[in-house]
């Protein structure tokens, strides 16, 4: 870890989204898609936060720069400030420190707009700068990304998709935030162009002393970035540990069967693969116990009537787990 400083807290928390139970024209309900995770972020480090499609990493992640129509409760400090309770008012300058980079490159830029006035009118918005002074400020930032300062007279559609996250970088930059939500970032990218953004993070993070929530699928990148990974299933997290820790030593089964789906980049190297059976309930089902019960290779009569707490092993390195197998 790079810093013991605490950026970042998060406890207790629940997002749920409005329904309808069994149809259109069914009884309106709550749908749980976080539910009581608690987790902290410090300074200078990347959390890598890891789960299967529809665990609720980006709702998470969403959560905390209140963004989406959603009922959020618990508790969310930044710097020691509880963000979850003050007004739009005063949240909108604490924007300033915490940005998001967005998973889809295309959706996520304005196509009416060039590339100097979506930045322009990010440093409008925030009393960064304007006139000479923006574009002056924007033709670093395209620097600062790899980009050319040719292109702040261009469309969106005028750019890959590795250069439209490039610019949707460049605007979470453009605030001088410290800390940024990367979701999914290299997902929608080709692999090679998904090395080139990843290596820029890095760079960006070195150089300008930046706090990340990674938020992947994909295992192998989330290793390569990552000081820490938390491990997330049916909106809860079920292990957090230091990212050499959890990929050598992993506990909970059901992250053991995550990286037991890493290709083995041996040619011709057999690798023993955890396959889960069952499919993943749905948000609606009130399962008793732990929730991961239906799908465990090593579940118990317990485990079934039970819900496991996020604790810390015994093993003074902080790797924590959600697993009545080590209590």
């Amino acid at each position: 870890m790079k810093d013991q400083r605490r950026l970042l807290s998060v406890s207790d928390l629940r997002v749920h989204f409005a329904g309808k139970k069994n149809g259109i024209m069914g009884k309106a309900v709550a749908i749980p898609v976080v539910n009581n995770v608690s987790f902290d972020v410090f300074k200078g480090e990347t959390l890598g936060l890891v789960g299967e499609s529809g665990c609720g990493k980006t709702t998470l992640g969403r959560a905390l720069v209140r963004l989406g129509h959603s009922t959020v409760s618990g508790k969310i400090e930044f710097e020691g400030c509880d963000i979850s309770t003050i007004g739009n008012r005063q949240f909108r300058s604490l924007r300033k420190k915490i940005q998001m980079i967005f998973q889809d490159p295309f959706g996520s830029l304005n196509p009416r707009l060039t590339v100097g006035q979506m930045l322009g009118e990010v440093l409008l918005v925030h009393g960064i700068a304007r006139g000479s002074a923006a574009r002056k400020r924007i033709e670093e930032l395209l620097d600062v990304v790899g980009l050319s300062r040719e292109y702040f007279n261009r469309y969106p559609h005028e750019f890959s998709g590795g250069q439209r996250q490039r610019i949707g970088i460049a605007r979470a930059l453009a605030v001088n935030p410290e800390f940024i939500i990367c979701d999914e970032p290299v997902s929608a990218l080709d692999v090679s162009i998904q090395s080139q953004i990843i290596n820029l993070l890095k760079d960006l993070q070195r150089d300008l002393g930046l706090t990340y929530l990674f938020i992947a699928h994909d295992l192998s990148v989330v290793e390569y970035i990552s000081d820490r990974v938390a491990v997330m299933y049916l909106g809860k997290i079920v292990e957090i540990a230091d990212s050499t820790e959890l990929y050598a030593n992993p506990k909970h089964p059901y992250t053991k069967a995550l990286l037991s789906a890493i290709p083995n980049p041996e040619p011709g190297a057999k690798k023993e693969r955890i396959l889960l059976n069952g499919d993943l309930p749905g948000p609606l089902n009130d399962l008793s116990g732990c929730t991961f019960h239906p799908r465990c290779p090593s579940a118990t009569a317990e485990c079934r009537l039970r819900e496991p707490k996020l604790r810390v092993l015994d093993n003074n390195n902080g790797h924590q787990v959600s697993c009545l197998l080590y209590e």
